[in-house]
């Protein structure tokens, strides 16, 4: 089902506004969307991972019915909030994992290397997460670039959409932050 941009900008207001079932006709429109940006988040994790890309959906659906105070602009801000909503779950995510394998009220823990990989996983994402936090305390449009692109998925034009900025913008943009990333995180993947 696909409907014209316009009729879904529409149905996100009418959510915005309390309208229940306008949430429940955007949900099948927005699911394969949602479900794209959240296999793009999870091919990022290790392979045992114990998220899956389901749960992480359902989970984003909970936070975006829960937050009634933001006032959808768009398609393309729906799905830019929905994909900052995914990136805050993976990193409360592997926070809870990494604290987890510090030995709280666990009696013993055995060498495996999957386990390891895992723990690598959470803590480079971890790291990606500080290093763009910081980098939204240095310029918040940046940060937001490279949590559209990098997490969301979203191609150059889509981001532009997005920002309201233009494309040679953003691909701009992209590469000055690409590049303050690499410095701080030392191994950020290339798009």
């Amino acid at each position: 089902m696909s409907l014209p941009q316009h009729e879904i900008t529409y149905l996100l207001s009418k959510w915005s506004q309390g309208d229940s079932t306008a949430f429940d006709q955007l949900v099948p429109i927005v699911y394969p969307e949602l479900r794209r940006i959240a296999r793009r988040y999870m091919k990022k994790e290790s392979s045992g991972h114990t998220l899956q890309t389901s749960a992480l959906i359902n989970e984003a659906y909970l936070r975006l019915v829960d937050d009634r105070s933001v006032r959808w602009q768009d398609r393309s801000h729906f799905f830019a909030v929905s994909s900052q909503i995914m990136r805050h779950i993976l990193v409360d995510h592997a926070r809870k994992h990494r604290s987890g394998k510090r030995g709280a009220g666990v009696m013993h823990v055995a060498f495996d290397e999957g386990t390891v990989g895992i723990q690598k996983k959470a803590e480079e994402f971890i790291a990606l997460d500080a290093a763009l936090s910081d980098l939204g305390k240095i310029d918040a449009r940046k940060s937001r670039i490279v949590e559209l692109r990098f997490f969301g998925g979203l191609t150059v034009d889509e981001t532009a959409e997005a920002l309201g900025l233009s494309p040679i913008t953003i691909k701009r943009e992209w590469r000055t932050a690409r590049a303050w990333l690499l410095r701080e995180i030392g191994n950020f993947d290339e798009k």
